[in-house]
């Protein structure tokens, strides 16, 4: 690097360290900058970085290597070529895309071109399930992807003539249920609900028994009555939109379409746990929404919906930010979220302590996600009993299902809880059907004779992800794929995980081949119950 370079680098920090005050919790927005500036987070600006925010260089280093947008070693191209490596692009013929994209552009997957214009990787999941292959170009999504395409794309690049608004691309609700309509104005749930007591709002929650959406199903009130309890002048609302998962984005839609309601949603926690700053961790493969998101923030804070003093209420105030991932799948995990939120790795935290109690920057931090925060504003612009009207006692409500697969009717649904699953199948149009996924790479594997299941909490649970394999797919072959997952997106905090998913995605390589004996296959079936009960977080489990 010149010494011109170098100024050019330096210059370009000292403006980020004012803008962030040198606060270490911003390190992680400093990196992204960098990286987006300058294509490259290089060992320069990386020391520099570290000197100027007061971090141990190995902190730094650590951090930059951590996720899979940042670049430390080879200058990312100008364009940067992400196709979808999850299973749902693979049954659409994701391999002949990437074959086509290799032969254009005379490079492997990991690689840039000796010109710097492209770099081709492969990421996890674009959110795209039901309109595979897809690609995305910087911020550019692109949905169906065939291989006649790529010589176009690859030219429009090339005369800077490919656009990078891609806002337009939504999934498609094939079933809307009882829940959700479009006809919302915003405010128009939380004006009723400004002068209530924290107490009385959270007794409407608890009553509808509402669980998080997330996957885990944790009781919504619960949470929020712990957080509001936590002793605390400062306290934190944290949007959880990594949608990660493989086979789920039915978040994606949400946000684009019902941003308001979400945010209303969280303007309501805030009001339930005394907070006043709130934060939305976007996943960085969902850096096309920022725009739509960032709009909807301004047109509420220009109707008091956002702000100081919300509605005339003196002393509420409630500020949201967004905050951009920046590649990596286990930051969807809370407390990996709040590191990364940090400006850490995105590793997870041990615990107790909970994020209720010692969250975001050591305080009381509520996590939920897209949907759960939609729900909340639904509950109470329908009403509880509404809501409670729908799924089954233990699992109330409806939820949102993202169904990809070998089906004639991929999309997202509306459904209430307690559908079984061969109820599902006809409705998406799913004929000779002999496994699905439900739960995505995280979730479980159904099997014929088990379609008689109802999916709810206390049955088969679901953060939302339906991948459908009819009888010829090769399972061996979606299994790897899943593997291939979590070896590579493992955070490499705790050995069962992190050497665990490699043992493991080593032996259905073998078994591929033939080469796995019987011994060998059980002491890989110990493996993973060893993992289960020794990895730190779910993704080893």
């Amino acid at each position: 690097m010149s010494q011109a370079e170098q100024e050019t680098v330096l210059s370009y920090i000292n403006e980020l360290k004012q803008k962030y005050n040198g606060d270490t919790l911003h390190f992680l927005q400093v990196l992204q900058a960098i990286q987006e500036k300058f294509h490259i987070v290089s060992p320069f600006a990386l020391q520099e970085a570290a000197i100027a925010f007061s971090i141990h260089p190995s902190e730094a280093e650590s951090v930059a290597s951590f996720y899979s947008f940042l670049e430390t070693k080879q200058k990312k191209g100008k364009y940067i070529i992400r196709l979808c490596n999850t299973i749902s692009c693979d049954l659409k013929g994701k391999e002949r895309i990437a074959r086509q994209l290799s032969t254009e552009l005379g490079i492997n997957f990991g690689e840039t071109t000796k010109d710097t214009l492209f770099s081709l990787e492969k990421c996890h999941c674009l959110g795209m399930c039901d309109q595979g292959p897809a690609l995305l170009i910087n911020n550019l999504l692109i949905p169906k992807v065939k291989p006649s395409d790529i010589p176009v794309l690859i030219e429009k690049c090339r005369n800077n003539s490919i656009a990078e608004n891609s806002s337009s691309i939504i999934s498609n609700v094939i079933v809307r249920g009882p829940l959700l309509d479009e006809n919302f104005k915003p405010g128009e749930v939380l004006k009723p609900l400004i002068n209530l007591e924290p107490t009385e709002l959270l007794s409407i929650i608890d009553h509808t028994d509402l669980r998080g959406r997330g996957g885990a199903g944790f009781p919504t009130a619960l949470k929020w009555k712990m957080a509001y309890g936590s002793v605390s002048d400062i306290k934190y609302v944290v949007c959880n939109a990594d949608e990660g998962e493989p086979g789920t984005f039915k978040d994606r839609y949400i946000l684009h379409k019902n941003c308001h309601r979400v945010i209303e949603g969280m303007t309501i926690a805030a009001l339930c746990i005394g907070s006043s700053k709130g934060f939305i961790y976007l996943r960085g493969e969902y850096s096309y929404l920022k725009p739509i998101i960032e709009s909807v923030i301004s047109e509420r804070n220009s109707e008091n919906l956002l702000g100081k003093n919300i509605l005339g209420k003196t002393g509420f105030s409630f500020d949201i930010e967004i905050r951009m991932g920046a590649g990596a799948y286990v930051c969807g995990e809370e407390s990996a979220l709040i590191e990364s939120l940090e400006g850490k790795r995105g590793e997870p935290r041990n615990r107790p302590p909970y994020p209720v109690d010692t969250g975001y920057n050591d305080k009381p931090t509520i996590v939920n996600n897209v949907e759960t925060f939609l729900d909340i504003a639904l509950i109470f612009e329908k009403g509880a009993e509404f809501f409670k009207k729908y799924g089954t006692s233990k699992s109330t409500g409806t939820k949102f299902f993202s169904i990809s697969g070998d089906c004639s009717r991929e999309g997202i649904y509306e459904l209430p809880f307690g559908i079984t699953i061969k109820e599902l199948l006809k409705k998406v149009g799913a004929e000779n059907i002999k496994a699905v996924q439900i739960g995505g790479a995280a979730g479980i594997c159904i099997p014929e004779k088990e379609f008689a299941n109802t999916i709810a909490y206390e049955a088969i649970p679901t953060g939302g992800s339906i991948i459908l394999f009819k009888q010829d797919r090769d399972m061996l072959k979606v299994a790897i794929n899943f593997m291939e997952f979590f070896a590579d997106e493992s955070c490499g905090q705790c050995t069962p995980c992190r050497e665990g998913n490699i043992k493991l995605l080593e032996g259905l390589r073998m078994l591929e081949k033939g080469e796995c004996s019987s011994s060998h296959l059980n002491s890989l079936i110990e493996l993973g119950k060893t993992m289960q009960l020794a990895s730190k977080c779910g993704l080893g489990q």
